[in-house]
């Protein structure tokens, strides 16, 4: 294995840890503000895996930034949702 893809799982597992647990922190009450807060995040992840898949040539990198953008947008999408639909809870109902 190369030096390279060693010092990149090492981060990878780092930051699978550190995720885990700050995540693992947060109250429920919390959690659907920080996650709408986090699809900019996201956004940056959709930009990119756009840049990685951007290459004319099909190897691993492309697909597997093909794959990232999938994910990234299905995440933003779903973020949207959860946030609009957080957001729909407080709005007053109108009379009928």
């Amino acid at each position: 294995m190369s030096e390279t893809l060693i010092a990149a799982l090492f981060v990878f597992v780092l930051a699978s840890f550190a995720g885990f647990e700050v995540i693992n922190k947060v109250p429920p009450t919390l959690h659907t503000p920080l996650m709408s807060g986090a699809n900019a995040i996201s956004g940056i992840a959709v930009l990119g895996a756009l840049i990685i898949a951007g290459d004319k040539d099909w190897n691993v990198t492309v697909i597997l930034g093909l794959v990232a953008v999938v994910f990234a947008t299905i995440n933003v999408v779903g973020g949207f949702l959860v946030t609009d639909r957080m957001l729909q809870m407080f709005k007053k109902k109108e009379a009928a």
